[in-house]
């Protein structure tokens, strides 16, 4: 009787396939590793089992129409892609947006900042073993959906913002239970860092893996968090304001508690590993805990009532790029308008399709368990690839 061989020969590689549905893989994505035993040559990203052709849905969809759409780009914080929709048409039509809705707008994308990097802080410590953080972030997440749906009805998808506002003005009573959880997540936020950021085996098993250097973190076009977390200090919240941000930044100045832009630095991690780019993540939610507090007491300063001013006729000519920064980083829309009720042409740059072309290079030389460090830490998803 002949042996069987389970192993294969020595310099022999093996092809994998890691998904597209595995519990490693943060949605519809496939890698092929290219590996010699738990040592990968490479794991190839194979993407596209998630495509919905929403940019070509786009140009039959009126432009009113076609902002819940743009909560499917990125289901796990759509506000920041409604609010880009209704950026750039604004630009195109020359929409004028009352303050009170550009507050509300800060407001609603930085509590669905805070959710959305929840989603990942979690996933992130469970695909590597640690469980009780996911379930323990899920319960700070579902604070977040309790109030957004209360505001707007909606837990996930919202369809919030508007072409020159948001769609409804605050209920009452609901600012005191925003700063109420505000007041309350920023020791939550410690006890994070308490239960995993400085944990022993968290940081052995993120700490100098798959180091992005701010070089090649510009030269894949990678934005964001995952830009940030390798010492690219840029935000466009900062650095190109829209909408009232600028306003919510000087007010936070003015106060002695300026906005920060969480950057990576040689710490418990290495500048650009899995570590920076998941501890990034914690120290932005607690610069959203800022502009939430700050856009809430001014918002108190404006008039109630207008919250939309709803163009007449959106027919458009020309052409317009809005950019917001949203969960997943720098998200922008191009629209080409030709004077008819529906777009030319739209298009979305998101920082999940730039993030992942890294993973090919960065996943040579790792072990196999090295690559689900290196996935979560990317906080990739799969309708931003795809659209």
């Amino acid at each position: 009787m002949s042996e069987i061989v389970l192993a294969t020969p020595a310099g022999e590689e093996m092809i994998l396939n890691m998904g597209p549905h595995h519990p490693s893989t943060h949605g519809v994505l496939r890698f092929i590793v290219r590996t010699d035993g738990e040592v990968m040559s490479e794991a190839k990203p194979d993407v596209g089992y998630l495509h919905r052709a929403i940019e070509k849905i786009c140009e039959g969809m009126t432009y009113e129409a076609f902002m819940p759409y743009t909560d499917r780009i990125d289901y796990v914080a759509a506000m920041p892609a409604n609010h880009c929709w209704a950026l750039t048409v604004e630009k195109l039509v020359g929409a004028p947006v009352p303050p009170r809705a550009e507050y509300l707008r800060i407001i609603t994308d930085e509590l669905n900042r805070i959710s959305s990097h929840h989603i990942m802080l979690g996933a992130h410590a469970m695909d590597l073993g640690a469980v009780t953080v996911f379930p323990w972030l899920l319960r700070e997440r579902e604070m977040v959906n309790d109030l957004l749906e209360e505001l707007c009805g909606a837990r996930l998808t919202y369809n919030y913002h508007r072409i020159g506002g948001v769609a409804v003005d605050m209920p009452a009573g609901w600012p005191d239970k925003v700063m109420r959880f505000v007041d309350r997540h920023g020791p939550i936020l410690d006890e994070l860092d308490r239960l995993i950021s400085g944990n022993e085996i968290f940081v052995k098993r993120n700490r100098g893996v798959a180091v992005v250097t701010a070089a090649e973190a510009r030269s894949y076009g990678m934005v964001g968090p995952n830009a940030r977390a390798s010492g690219v200090d840029y935000d466009l919240r900062r650095d190109a304001p829209y909408g009232l941000y600028a306003k919510v930044l000087a007010g936070l100045e003015q106060k002695g508690t300026p906005f920060e832009v969480a950057v990576g630095r040689d710490a418990l991690g290495v500048t650009g590993d899995c570590w920076n780019r998941f501890y990034v993540r914690v120290e932005e939610c607690r610069q959203s805990l800022k502009l939430v507090r700050e856009a809430l007491a001014q918002i108190q300063e404006t008039p109630a009532g207008e919250f939309w001013t709803p163009p007449k006729k959106i027919r458009p000519k020309g052409e317009a790029l809005g950019r917001v920064e949203a969960a997943r980083g720098w998200m922008s829309c191009y629209v080409v308008a030709t004077g008819e009720k529906t777009p030319y042409r739209a298009h979305f740059r998101t920082g999940s399709f730039t993030s992942m072309a890294v993973v090919r290079a960065k996943s040579r030389g790792l072990m196999v368990a090295d690559l689900v460090a290196l996935i979560a830490s990317l906080d990739v998803i799969a309708p931003e690839i795809d659209r």
